[in-house]
């Protein structure tokens, strides 16, 4: 009745969705040009052995100078990443595909904040990976702070987040060829009411171009 509606009563409003970001998100399928990681030769350690991935959870993290981060995962934890002003992802112009390669649980307050310390540090060395400089902060010889931010996990568009996590990480990145990068990002994911993980994921930098939804 209108009269329900303009009073309050009624049927609620149906929850907010979540973005589509050039055509990804939650059931939907992208296509990745092997190309993107094929090109940089035996030099990158990031390869995947499949160029299509199926979109079955979302992240959403809202960054403190107001930007976005959208994340599309699969369910073996391939996360493409995309950078956007704007909350709908319209103006989403940096893409990365991430790759898990290890993840620990820390065994003792002291592995937390030896995790943390190396997080500060302006290059990340790890077992069997060449050495990564600090993508954030570049040419800066000082320790830096990690950054800290929480993220709202969906396994549906619509309704609330299954699962916050906070997360506090930072980004570094090598040279590989002429004009390749591959990123390694380093996280220590606290989720709400679970357990404490330190994660290690490699990355590529992806155009707009190298990928379909």
């Amino acid at each position: 009745m209108i009269l329900g509606r303009l009073f309050g009563g009624g049927e609620a409003p149906p929850p907010p969705e979540l973005p589509v970001v050039r055509n990804v998100t939650i059931g939907r399928t992208v296509v990745v040009d092997p190309l993107a990681w094929r090109r940089l030769g035996g030099e990158t350690k990031f390869a995947l052995d499949r160029d299509t991935l199926q979109i079955t959870a979302q992240g959403l993290i809202r960054l403190d100078d107001g930007s976005h981060v959208h994340r599309f995962y699969t369910d073996d934890e391939l996360m493409l990443q995309a950078v956007s002003q704007s909350a709908d992802g319209a103006d989403a112009d940096d893409f990365t595909l991430f790759q898990p390669w290890s993840s620990t649980y820390p065994k003792d307050a002291y592995a937390r904040h030896f995790f943390t310390a190396r997080l500060r540090r302006p290059s990340w060395d790890e077992a069997g990976l060449p050495p990564f400089d600090r993508y954030w902060y570049p040419d800066d010889p000082n320790e830096q702070e990690p950054v800290g931010l929480w993220e709202a996990l969906h396994y549906e568009r619509a309704g609330p987040p299954v699962r916050r996590i906070h997360q506090t990480c930072m980004l570094y990145a090598r040279p590989i060829g002429e004009d390749g990068t591959e990123l390694l990002l380093a996280l220590e994911m606290e989720p709400e009411g679970g357990d404490v993980t330190h994660e290690i994921m490699l990355g590529l930098p992806l155009a707009p171009a190298e990928f379909s939804a």
